[in-house]
């Protein structure tokens, strides 16, 4: 039998291992649950208000309501093409905001402040077309806290928005003409002037810059704001290579020119090669070559390997299947001329000079391969260089770095400031007819929307 003490025992352990009469631990509360707020974006507008403790910036200035209205009524010759229906919006928010509502009254403060900032950044959208080769002259449209800032600091907000788009002294007095016109029967010549403002819709990143004018083959060195000196250019034929499909118009570009090379070689362009020279090669032999100091290289890059003109077969070169890469030693007949000035832009596009001073009396000047040829590249160079340019070494190119970079716009203006006047071109590239169809069937588009 078992004893009392036993039973007890295994009573103790039976009960102790039962869950059911088991002592229960505390169970820990679960984690609470957090819902996460909707948080409040803060708009350039927000930030602008509160850095000023909500002060207003508009609503107790008539003339420079008055001024912002105007100015976006006048914003579709700068491309803004919502500027009116944002006048008609803040002309009704200010007639509201006349009971002297709190809330009404802010909110027509801040809706003219957005709408400048919507103007004012849309000022710095890419020229359509146009290759931008450096970052620097790439545009950039400035924050919106800068925008109102720098309004709010202007010594008068009304002058500050009959100036806020003069981005370059070309884009002034085209838009001033543009407005102008915009007051004649049927608009005047304000459509061919907007079309040309958003060719010229770019903000220098210094003092010192280049415009090349495409359509009138003419170069401007402008510093300070104001054109120091001009002179005509040769730009590229309006012309197809029928075999390659290239194009030998100059394109538009933006760049950043840092350094001249002194007697450069020219880097023969390659219909060049397969139409004139590869012939003569073929039907004279590689000796041919030698007379215009042609080399054959293995590529363009500083240093090349020499290749044998033998060892080429230029009858594929001339018949376009097979290429061969040359270039002309510096000499006084080299296509370059004494001076050549390169500019990233990924298309092989620069200014040099050339030993044909006879294409300068043309008046159509569109005779080039692409490249950009100068009228007085020593006196260019001077410029770019702030001492005189003088290439005396024929021998071997030498590169001369700029003091600083200095940006270079080339752009197509058939519309050009002229002394107080605006002077118009011939659409030599038919650009703005192709442009005007765009237009107009962007407008047919939006407005369908």
């Amino acid at each position: 039998m078992i004893s009392e003490t036993c039973r007890f025992i295994l009573i103790a352990a039976v009960i102790g291992a039962t869950p059911a009469y088991a002592k229960k631990r505390p169970v820990p509360a679960p984690a609470p649950v957090v819902v996460p707020s909707i948080m409040r974006v803060f708009t350039p507008v927000d930030r602008f208000y509160s850095a000023r403790k909500d002060a207003l910036l508009w609503m107790s200035n008539r003339e420079a309501q008055v001024a912002l209205i105007q100015l976006l009524r006048d914003a579709p010759i700068d491309g803004f093409t919502r500027g009116p229906a944002l006048a008609t919006q803040i002309e009704a928010a200010i007639a509201a905001a006349q009971t002297g509502n709190t809330a009404a009254v802010s909110s027509a403060d801040r809706l003219m402040s957005q709408s400048l900032i919507d103007y004012v950044q849309s000022l710095y959208t890419p020229i359509p077309g146009m290759t931008y080769g450096d970052n620097w002259v790439r545009a950039k449209a400035p924050s919106g806290e800068s925008i109102l800032g720098t309004a709010a600091r202007a010594p008068s907000l009304a002058a500050h928005m009959n100036e806020v788009w003069n981005l370059n002294p070309v884009y002034a007095e085209l838009r001033r003409a543009a407005v102008e016109e915009s007051k004649l029967p049927n608009g005047g010549q304000s459509a061919r002037l907007a079309l040309n403002l958003s060719r010229a819709r770019f903000k220098p990143p210094s003092s010192k810059f280049v415009l090349i004018d495409i359509a009138s083959a003419r170069l401007w060195m402008y510093q300070n704001g104001v054109p120091v000196d001009s002179m005509k250019v040769v730009v590229g034929k309006n012309e197809i290579d029928p075999k390659s499909g290239d194009s030998l118009r100059t394109p538009m570009l933006a760049g950043v020119m840092y350094y001249a090379i002194y007697n450069p070689y020219w880097h023969v362009p390659d219909h060049l090669v397969r139409l004139n020279i590869a012939p003569a090669a073929a039907k004279l032999g590689p000796n041919a070559l030698k007379g215009n100091k042609y080399e054959v290289v293995d590529s363009w890059s500083s240093n090349p390997v020499i290749v044998d003109p033998a060892t080429v077969d230029w009858k594929a070169v001339s018949a376009g299947t097979a290429h061969a890469l040359l270039r002309q030693k510096p000499t006084g007949a080299n296509s370059m001329g004494k001076m050549k000035f390169p500019f990233e832009n990924g298309l092989g596009i620069y200014l040099h000079d050339t030993p044909h001073k006879e294409y300068f009396k043309e008046a159509k000047r569109t005779l080039s391969n692409g490249c950009i040829r100068l009228e007085r590249a020593a006196d260019f160079g001077t410029w770019m260089m702030g001492r005189p340019a003088r290439p005396e070494d024929t021998t071997a190119e030498l590169t001369v770095p700029f003091p600083q970079g200095v940006p270079i716009y080339v752009t197509y203006l058939t519309a050009v400031p002229d002394t107080g006047k605006i002077a118009y071109n011939k659409d030599v590239y038919g650009w703005d007819s192709q442009s005007a169809t765009a237009q107009t069937a962007a407008l047919a588009a939006g407005a369908g929307s």
